[in-house]
């Protein structure tokens, strides 16, 4: 008979070992006592990377972004009470973002619940409707058949946390003690992997040969929100683009505004044109074509929403139904890069040559009457997407920071990878999502973060020890973005809605062991960023004087809707 210390071993270690052979690579452990057996096996299998996290909260999100950055699942770790609980935030996120991670929480066993036993709380079913899939083990059983099913369910979580809809899934695992082997840890042999192929979704050819001709020759608008895509898709889409003589209009997230694909088409100052009464009225478009989730920009959202009578289409293969406005008139079940391909292959009439041009000549006007006057944010934008090399990442921030990479970032051949926690658009977690995706390798990283965001997650910068990661930090005293909505007319607005913080932000780097720098300049600004990426972890804390910064943002927007 196996001794109980030696089993629990060995039952975890299947399990790891069953999920590192469906391809898991790393796995983020916060430490604890019940969960031991599981940590211990991470930390025995040679094929996985492991990362230790204090704050479980931080380390959820650390593991999101190591997920992001590496397109696989990733393994959280936790004891068993509250600290699965403070997964949530991330776990939402993933489940919204469509971002696999395999959450494994250790539980107290059946005797010791319900009983007033310490640490111990209900943890099934913990994540509600936010996880793909939720299974409860049995305490540790060695015997072989068991072992077997735990090799074919590591297999099916690996699986169920990739498709058909990316996202979380959670394993409950009770654990009884005693917790550690007496003698040396028994030796676990490896698996065979369970093969698991995925279809490319595609349209049958009758049926997109069809959709080819009712888009043809008409005036069209391909958006493109966030989502994973395909690494084909941005030529893909800019192809059928071409072929169709049609404006993409590009979120920063989607991938298409910086690469080596043709940009043609390509637009990214649409949120500042489209508030242009003459757009608005003269660029109605026949049809749209709109792929991953809805854009940030507001401005684009009310122009969609204005149009009546058009042929809306939307393109998701996950599953999901992405239609805010609730305007779609078809929802196609396709992979977005595999779609692009079957309708360039099939069409033959472009739209009207005017209708790009126009879309084009709004751009460069836009981009032009944006170099007057810039805010001091537009120029740190500048500064990041000039200065960060070839394959660097920028992560960005939600609230002001995505809106201002949305309107000043520009469009380049240079390969850039921009990423942002949009599935909630939260500001938790945002510090720790950039260490992971620094960790997974995905280097230089700059992250463009708020004075709350930051501040928000403060804890996650104990695992920049050793990455090379700067935080650009725009300080607008609290949060900025209230300014431009109508809670800044309220009685109690800095108190209950700015909420500037008031706080030093050259301790916590301190504290923290980063780099760190204050620059109330744009002309400074440059200069630092350049020395900060060079290697290391850095805070660069941007001082943003609110007042100015609306002005100069409305003055643009102002000057774009009467320019002619």
């Amino acid at each position: 008979m196996t001794e109980p210390g030696s089993e629990n071993f060995i039952w975890a270690s299947h399990l790891i070992h069953g999920l590192a052979a469906g391809g898991v690579t790393h796995a983020v452990i916060s430490p604890g006592s019940r969960s031991t057996p599981l940590a211990l096996a991470c930390l025995q299998h040679s094929g996985l990377k492991t990362w230790v996290q204090v704050d479980e909260r931080s380390a959820a999100f650390f593991a999101l972004g190591l997920a992001k950055a590496c397109h696989q699942p990733v393994i959280l770790i936790c004891t068993s009470g509250s600290a699965p609980a403070n997964w949530y935030p991330a776990v939402i996120e993933a489940d919204m973002g469509a971002i696999p991670l395999i959450l494994l929480s250790a539980d107290r066993p059946a005797e010791l619940r319900d009983c007033g036993a310490n640490q111990s709380i209900d943890q099934t079913h913990l994540f509600g409707g936010h996880v793909r899939a939720f299974h409860e083990l049995s305490p540790a059983d060695a015997r072989p058949e068991m072992l077997r099913y735990l090799r074919t369910l590591a297999a099916r979580v690996a699986d169920q946390c990739r498709w058909p809809l990316p996202g979380p899934v959670h394993v409950n695992v009770p654990l009884r003690e005693p917790l550690v082997p007496t003698g040396p840890l028994p030796q676990v042999e490896e698996m065979a992997p369970v093969v698991v192929s995925h279809p490319l979704l595609s349209l049958p050819a009758e049926e997109s040969a069809t959709l080819a001709r009712e888009l043809a020759g008409g005036k069209g608008l391909i958006v493109c929100g966030w989502g994973e895509h395909g690494a084909g898709f941005p030529a893909a889409v800019s192809l059928l683009a071409r072929k169709l003589a049609c404006p993409v209009l590009a979120d920063p997230l989607s991938g298409l505004r910086f690469g080596s694909h043709d940009r043609t088409s390509v637009l990214c100052r649409y949120d500042a044109f489209l508030r242009r009464t003459g757009v608005q009225e003269n660029l109605q478009p026949d049809w749209v074509l709109r792929f991953g989730a809805m854009p940030v920009s507001k401005t684009l959202q009310q122009f969609l929403s204005a149009q009546s009578g058009m042929d809306h289409l939307v393109v998701d293969a996950n599953g999901r139904w992405p239609d805010p406005l609730h305007q779609a008139t078809r929802l196609v079940r396709a992979d977005p890069a595999a779609l692009c391909r079957q309708l360039e292959s099939t069409l033959e009439l472009a739209a009207p040559s005017p209708w790009l041009a126009a879309f084009q000549a709004e751009e460069q006007r836009a981009a032009e009457l944006a170099r007057q006057g810039m805010p001091l944010e537009a120029e740190v934008v500048h500064a990041i997407v000039d200065l960060l090399p070839d394959g660097g990442t920028l992560f960005s921030g939600n609230s002001m920071a995505i809106r201002d990479l949305d309107a000043y970032s520009g469009s380049g051949a240079k390969s850039l990878r921009i990423i942002g926690n949009r599935g909630a658009s939260g500001i938790d977690g945002n510090v720790s999502t950039a260490l992971g995706l620094a960790a997974a390798g995905a280097r230089p990283v700059v992250a463009l973060l708020g004075d709350l965001a930051f501040y928000h997650d403060m804890n996650g910068l104990l695992a920049a020890r050793g990455l090379d990661v700067v935080f650009v930090v725009l300080n607008n005293g609290g949060g900025g973005i209230f300014e431009y909505l109508p809670q800044s007319q309220l009685e109690n607005f800095e108190r209950a809605w700015l909420t500037p913080l008031g706080l030093d932000f050259a301790h916590a780097a301190r504290m923290y062991g980063l780099g760190y720098q204050k620059i109330g300049r744009a002309a400074d600004f440059q200069a630092a960023l350049a020395l900060t990426l060079t290697g290391g972890a850095h805070l660069i804390e941007i001082m943003v004087e609110r007042d100015i910064s609306v002005a100069r943002h409305r003055a643009y927007w102002m000057a774009v809707a009467k320019s002619q």
